[in-house]
């Protein structure tokens, strides 16, 4: 038998919109910060190897943790969580900070600050995701996942050309102390508001407690048990491998293959930075469509035809690229929200930050593996090789997916027989 929905207050949206818009001003500070210390490093070693390893620094502590962190998300306070992930991130780039100031920072010092920093982000991230289910009525969602592309766009925009300039009229510690700052402006809003737990389901209540590594196990059995979301977090998987390397292509597809240099490129980033903002605004105010798996499968077969489009384009045309670039961009949120807004709905709150950390990790774990694969497949076959391999194929997964009745019933096919517990807000 199932319970109720959790209720929901009807002022919620003065409580989420005031915890989001936290979030976001600590996301801006964390950008600022991250492009000061890609260039300190640029400027200081001008090694490609350098920055490589910053970039895996930053990357591994979510990918080897995130179900760990998903586990610890899912037993504990998600308000006290996230109000230690932010703290800790503020506290290693204020350590970070002094140590420019004295003058003392080695590389690394940078590579374990950045160790830190993620691993504040991959126990914030799943806590903030599952919070939002309990902060939010179901049907606003999709516009929720849409308004957060949408700012991670304008951020994605902003951020690098405000910086360059702090860079320019301010130190580097400077810099680090804006994101403490912004970091604290995070915190503030969940010390105030309550942030929903899911309760225990009622047959569960006079069981005993389950240890950390039954929960974790939990997790694993719970996607295995459900082919729907298996299969769609496979396909996100399967693209996120396909997507990760035309990203990392670009700047030399830009300059050897269409002659061009650093302002075009620069251009193709503002392209495809509008261009999310554009698409997160417009999922924001429409929604989607009522099924919404159908929107997500819809924005992938769509830029999927634009990234065909970068491959088809002769080196006289660059303008293709633009275009195709700022396609792509309106259609990342259209794919992404409605796909995470389901991942909200359907999965049961108790498990959200198991199942969210769970595809997050495997998803990441493709970027370094997709990169060591496209690096030698271009440089043997050329720069727009991967681009009709990743075309073609997200295209072909894509339209499949409306064949699958696995992931194209996803949420008429969820676990109806799964007890979903009511929820009480823990100040």
């Amino acid at each position: 038998m199932q319970n109720p929905e959790q209720p929901v207050p009807q002022n919620w949206a003065t409580r989420f919109f005031t915890i989001f818009t936290g979030q976001t001003i600590s996301l801006f500070g964390s950008s600022l910060v991250q492009f000061a210390l890609i260039w300190y490093l640029t400027q200081k070693t001008g090694s490609a190897t350098v920055l490589a390893t910053a970039s895996l620094f930053a990357m591994l502590p979510q990918i080897l943790l995130g179900p760990i962190a998903g586990t610890v998300v899912d037993r504990g306070n998600r308000r006290l969580i996230m109000i230690a992930s932010d703290a800790t991130i503020a506290l290693s780039t204020l350590g970070l900070a002094f140590l420019f100031w004295t003058g003392r920072v080695e590389i690394w010092h940078i590579y374990a600050i950045s160790i830190i920093r993620s691993l504040g982000g991959a126990f914030h991230y799943p806590a903030m995701a599952a919070s939002t289910t309990l902060m939010a009525p179901k049907e606003q969602l999709a516009r929720i996942s849409g308004a957060n592309q949408a700012v991670q766009g304008l951020v994605s925009i902003v951020a690098p050309p405000v910086a360059a300039f702090l860079i320019a009229v301010m130190t580097t510690e400077s810099i680090l102390m804006i994101d403490v700052v912004t970091a604290l402006m995070g915190i503030v809003p969940l010390l105030f508001f309550a942030v929903p737990q899911p309760a225990r389901a009622a047959h569960l209540e006079s069981a005993p407690p389950k240890s950390f590594m039954q929960d974790l196990g939990a997790g694993f059995k719970y996607m295995a048990s459900w082919p729907g979301l298996l299969m769609l977090g496979l396909m996100a998987t399967l693209l996120n491998f396909l997507l990760a390397p035309t990203g990392a292509l670009m700047p030399l597809l830009v300059t050897k293959y269409f002659g061009k240099g650093a302002i075009e490129l620069g251009g193709l980033e503002s392209a495809f930075g509008i261009g999310m903002i554009v698409g997160g605004v417009a999922l924001g105010i429409w929604g989607g469509f009522k099924r919404k798996i159908v929107t997500s499968l819809m924005g992938i077969v769509v830029f999927s035809i634009a990234i065909l489009g970068i491959a088809i384009a002769p080196p006289d045309m660059f303008w293709i690229v633009v275009v195709a670039q700022a396609v792509v961009g309106v259609m990342l949120p259209m794919a992404n929200g409605p796909i995470h807004a389901l991942f909200q709905t359907l999965v049961e709150p108790d498990m959200q930050g198991r199942v969210m950390s769970l595809l997050g990790s495997v998803a990441q774990a493709m970027m370094p593996i997709s990169l060591l694969v496209a690096g030698p497949v271009s440089d043997a076959l050329g720069l727009q090789t991967w681009f009709w391999v990743a075309g073609i194929l997200c295209l072909i997964i894509s339209v499949g997916g409306f064949f699958v009745p696995a992931i194209y019933n996803i949420e008429e096919n969820h676990h109806k027989n799964q007890p979903q517990a009511e929820t009480v807000p823990v100040a």
